[in-house]
């Protein structure tokens, strides 16, 4: 099982697609993405509500009306999508387990609660790094990544995509 929501992943690819290859912002609309991406339409809707209620993306007027990026893509990062998405989340929940051992026969001697559990302080550390992983990168590390591997001819493509879609709308 997942620890994140395919929402997150629909999310953050999403909010790549409206930063070009040089980290400039671009306008989409979800339904745009949805298809640009071939993801779900109305999954996506509920995703982008759930972004701009968290302060990532602004909703736009005019023809069309869309998206875009409430502040530079370089300062919004995976852990703040994840975030706005799925909420914040622990990855461990401690169940006291130590204080519940049989031999103990419900009365768990005091040297059993002494200090933190140990499996939930690993646990809390592991929590700690993989926010501070997620953290580390942004929307627009994640853009750069994915335009430094695709050929030249991608961002074109993708910008005459989004050209073509708006003109026979």
């Amino acid at each position: 099982m997942a620890f994140y929501s395919s929402g997150v992943e629909y999310g953050i690819h999403s909010l790549m697609c409206m930063v070009d290859a040089k980290g400039n912002e671009r306008e989409m609309s979800v339904r745009e993405m949805a298809a640009l991406q071939g993801v779900p339409y109305d999954y996506l809707g509920k995703i982008f509500t759930r972004l701009s209620r968290a302060g990532l993306v602004i909703s736009t007027e005019g023809k069309g009306g869309g998206f875009k990026l409430a502040r530079p893509a370089e300062l919004i990062t995976v852990l703040d999508v994840a975030h706005a998405i799925d909420g914040e989340k622990n990855m461990f929940e401690c169940r006291e387990v130590r204080q519940r051992l049989a031999v103990f026969d419900e009365t768990p001697p005091a040297w059993v609660c002494d200090g933190p559990c140990g499996v939930r302080s690993v646990m809390d550390s592991a929590q700690q790094r993989m926010e501070a992983e997620l953290s580390r990168h942004t929307i627009l590390d994640l853009a750069r990544k994915m335009f430094r591997k695709a050929p030249d001819t991608f961002q074109i493509e993708v910008q005459e995509w989004i050209a073509d879609r708006r003109s026979t709308n």
